[in-house]
């Protein structure tokens, strides 16, 4: 079974090591290293939690994985531009390699737009996984999220994806 709770300071460890792991990096930046010079933890942890939250998913009492989820019209850095109200975004990893490709994944991106949808004012739910990682991009696919663009986050190439309201309501429903 998985279940998220929202992440703690006590959590800093197992999210520092997973940052560390080769898959991970891979996932996140297109320079393929590991750099914590721009952010820490416990700075991503301290962000307004009305515009942004982590969340650890667990596999039964084992650490899984991280679900960020922010209001990205609202939230401090701005990453995301000029946007509308009551959207959301969302970044998901899973931290150790040997836990990837067993669908857990899946579980937990179900899990993080249900809490998305779970408000009735969020419209849309956006993920921008590089360009280059066609597996992050396909799994977003197949869960119903629709390819927008092709943009410049930072240094980062990554593919923009939407997933509206309605049409997830589509799927689930099916």
């Amino acid at each position: 079974m998985i279940t998220l709770r929202k992440a703690t300071k006590s959590d800093i460890p197992t999210l520092e090591y997973w940052d560390r792991q080769p898959h991970v990096i891979a996932a996140h930046t297109d320079g393929g290293e590991y750099d914590s010079d721009d952010w820490t933890w416990e700075q991503d942890l301290a962000m307004n939690p009305l515009y942004y939250q982590t969340y650890i998913a667990f596999l039964d009492t084992q650490p899984l994985g991280v679900i960020q989820i922010c209001d990205p019209a609202n939230e401090e850095s701005h990453y995301w531009g000029e946007m509308e109200q009551n959207q959301r975004a969302i970044d998901i990893w899973i931290g150790e390699l040997t836990n990837t490709g067993k669908g857990y994944g899946t579980i937990m991106m179900r899990e993080a737009i249900e809490l998305c949808f779970s408000d009735p004012k969020v419209t849309t739910i956006w993920v921008d996984p590089l360009a280059s990682n066609e597996r992050a991009i396909k799994f977003y696919q197949q869960i119903g999220f629709v390819f927008v663009q092709y943009r410049h986050f930072n240094d980062d190439y990554c593919a923009v994806l939407k997933l509206n309201r309605v049409g997830y309501n589509l799927i689930k429903n099916n």
